[in-house]
């Protein structure tokens, strides 16, 4: 059985992950918006890996007899002010989605449970490549930020990226 305070932070990681999957849905449209298919398949694949992060907790809640309490998602960002303020803000949002983890990761020592201690070492290590991959793309876009011509270019190496 799990305890109350590793199921009520569990659920917090639920919502948050749930709103991370809307947050990418938003940034997708306003990439098809501004016409850069490549960006948005990008934020897709990345909506679906968060509502995927989601339901693996839901899941190990569940197999532990606990209880899912689902709460809403707020409203995210619908307007950035240009690619490089959409893929900053992105890696700022990972930033914080590790900062979340590191806290779940916290009160599964303080409950000593290690069954979710050990789920969430994939996390963890989840959270290492997502902030990578964001400031990868970062960094390509302040190297080519003055081009617009170098901004389709990564955009069309965007387009190739499929569920890994």
């Amino acid at each position: 059985m799990i305890s109350k305070a590793m199921q009520a932070a569990i659920n917090e990681q639920i919502s948050k992950e749930m709103f991370s999957s809307y947050l990418y849905l938003s940034l997708a449209a306003y990439f098809e918006d501004t016409g850069l298919p490549g960006a948005a398949n990008w934020m897709y694949v990345q909506a679906e890996e968060e509502h995927e992060h989601a339901m693996k907790l839901f899941k190990h809640l569940v197999d532990r007899g606990g209880r899912v309490h689902l709460k809403a998602i707020a409203a995210p960002e619908t307007e950035w002010a240009g690619p490089m303020a959409a893929f900053k803000a992105v890696y700022a949002h990972e930033q914080g989605v590790t900062e979340s983890i590191h806290g779940l990761y916290e009160v599964a020592l303080n409950e000593k449970d290690y069954a979710a201690q050990v789920m969430l070492q994939w996390f963890i290590e989840e959270q290492v490549e997502e902030e990578k991959n964001a400031s990868e793309i970062v960094a390509s876009m302040e190297r080519i930020e003055a081009h617009d011509t170098a901004v389709l270019q990564l955009d069309h190496q965007l387009l190739k990226r499929g569920k890994e």
